[in-house]
């Protein structure tokens, strides 16, 4: 019996969400990413990107895995890198939750902070992540907004699990953007199992991806909290999905999903996860009474960003309200 930690990233439970698959007539799904073992989605990406690299002899005993990321990437990197026999750096903007920190630091992961700014500045967290996989030896630098193994590890993986799951009667699957590798590799799969599988992507303000899809204009306004989400360009895995349309939510029905959540669900999610259920609660509004099935993405745990969302002085300062409310 295989009972290393890289076997049980994945096959993670699909949850139904009870109360806003009865408010809409639908049957709302999440997939409870927060189980793998590093504690998000993005572990699937990992152990993708690992094992390919080590396929291709990329990857070798002692090396040092480099990667820029808003945390989650990192957190899964630094995992299997420590039960592989692996070194971690991982660069990252020094405006994400300390909650991520601290996790790369117990995992033993080398940190590097930047400050955030735009992708063209040559200081962004991807940029400087390559410059320092090239001046160290003995490195392999992840790049995972333009690695196909990322994206192909949900198509072999989440996409047939949510297939399996709902016995082939998905209706519709949803998901926010950060690589774009979740949304390609499980709207590819499901898109040759049925082709009238509805995807639609869930976008932060801020994001650039609504405008995108809608009419191929990289434009944003407006800003979120959400972390890990929400970009300004076309990365290769994104280039890979298969979209039918795409829908922006704001913070507040955000947060207001996932205080709702924890309450009437007891599920503990993060920004990214509600954003999720927000879109997929949407959608079954839109389809209210069809009893279609419809599957998003609880991609990580509240408790990864609980010193800024269970934050009353935090959400204050970015005229947010932490207040649950009902459906």
């Amino acid at each position: 019996m295989n009972q290393s930690l890289s076997h049980f990233v994945g096959n993670t439970p699909l949850i139904k969400i009870s109360s806003l698959s009865e408010v809409t007539g639908c049957e709302i799904f999440g997939k409870a990413e927060f189980l793998n073992p590093g504690g998000s989605v993005k572990d699937r990406a990992a152990l993708g990107m690992i094992q390919q690299a080590e396929k291709d002899g990329l990857l070798k005993k002692g090396f040092t895995l480099v990667e820029g990321t808003a945390g989650n990437t990192g957190i899964g990197l630094a995992t299997l890198a420590a039960s592989r026999g692996y070194k971690c750096l991982i660069v990252m903007p020094n405006n994400q939750s300390q909650e991520k920190y601290d996790a790369l630091n117990a995992l033993g992961a080398e940190l590097v902070k930047v400050d955030p700014v735009p992708f063209a500045n040559e200081n962004h967290f991807y940029h400087t992540a390559k410059k320092l996989a090239a001046e160290r030896a003995d490195t392999f630098w992840v790049n995972q907004f333009e690695n196909l193994a990322n994206f192909q590890a949900h198509r072999d993986t989440m996409g047939p699990e949510i297939w399996q799951q709902t016995e082939g009667k998905v209706d519709a699957f949803l998901a926010a953007v950060g690589t774009g590798g979740t949304i390609a590799g499980v709207s590819q799969f499901l898109k040759e199992k049925n082709k009238q599988v509805h995807i639609r992507l869930v976008d932060p303000m801020g994001s650039g991806l609504y405008n995108w899809v809608q009419n191929k204009k990289m434009q944003s306004s407006g800003s979120s909290i959400t972390e890990g989400i929400g970009i300004m360009r076309e990365t290769a895995n994104f280039k890979k999905a298969i979209i039918d349309d795409a829908v922006q939510v704001s913070d507040q029905d955000m947060l207001f999903m996932l205080y709702y959540l924890a309450k009437k669900e007891g599920l503990l999610i993060g920004t990214s996860a509600a954003l999720n259920v927000f879109g997929a609660y949407q959608y079954g509004m839109e389809n209210k009474n069809s009893g279609k099935k419809i599957v998003t993405v609880l991609c990580d745990s509240a408790l990864r960003y609980q010193s800024k969302i269970f934050n009353p002085e935090f959400l204050k300062s970015k005229n947010l309200l932490g207040v649950p409310g009902t459906f």
